[in-house]
């Protein structure tokens, strides 16, 4: 019997050039670079081959839907199954939109969450393909930086994979909350050099050396973000 984690094992490689990934990027991208007219810096950041960590802050919703379509490779990147399993027509373009890009559903919920969300990632990493993640683990709820989970340095310890940092910037003020119709606006993406971590090599299960590769990665992404810096867990400070 598969595990949640091997669940979704097809559909991690992205698809050719010729792909539902390409149709999207050419007939959304038009209409988004209208909506929110990125400026988009730092894309020579990222790797032209190879596997590649794309870690950063998460404003809101429409992150996942900005950050596939101003990158040249396809970003494979774990979603909620809620997001491919709606009723409909809106539940059935969302599931076509969010796999097209390269979002990998997975039941998060549960102890094996976690694991089948890191598992999913170290495969496609293995797979030579770009995974993007959001340390953070959820959305902020107010703006600011809250702290890294350490999943994000497990991902580069198993795999050499280098992590590419970056930076949303009023995603925010377009689609407040997170919910309902974003609204038309300027956004900024900003990528920051390559990390790599090969020092800590064999050390994925030391829990010090974890917290200080994720705390580097955080500190970058606050750098280029510009966001003030709450060192909680994300999740913890919505509950409170």
């Amino acid at each position: 019997m598969s595990s949640p984690a091997q669940t979704h094992t097809a559909s991690v490689t992205p698809e050719g050039p010729l792909s539902r990934f390409a149709l999207i990027k050419a007939v959304l991208g038009p209409i988004m670079r209208l909506m929110f007219r990125p400026q988009v810096e730092g894309t020579e950041n990222i790797p032209g081959d190879g596997p590649v960590i794309l870690a950063g802050n998460h404003l809101t919703f429409i992150d996942s839907m900005i950050l596939p379509l101003v990158c040249d490779r396809q970003v494979c990147f774990i979603g909620k199954d809620e997001y491919v399993t709606g009723k409909g027509l809106k539940g059935r373009l969302m599931a076509w939109f969010f796999t097209g890009v390269g979002m990998i559903p997975v039941d998060r919920d549960g102890g094996r969450g976690g694991v089948a969300a890191l598992m999913t990632g170290r495969r496609v990493l293995e797979q030579g393909n770009v995974f993007g993640i959001y340390p953070e683990g959820t959305r902020s709820p107010d703006g600011r930086l809250y702290r890294g989970r350490t999943g994000i340095a497990r991902l580069t310890l198993m795999t050499g994979a280098p992590v590419v940092p970056f930076a949303m910037i009023g995603t925010d003020k377009l689609q407040p909350g997170g919910a309902g119709l974003p609204r038309p606006g300027k956004v900024t993406v900003r990528f920051g050099e390559a990390m790599e971590f090969s020092r800590y090599e064999g050390m994925d299960r030391d829990r010090y050396v974890l917290r200080a590769v994720t705390d580097s990665v955080m500190t970058e992404v606050m750098r280029l973000s510009g966001q003030e810096y709450v060192d909680m867990y994300a999740s913890k400070a919505k509950a409170a």
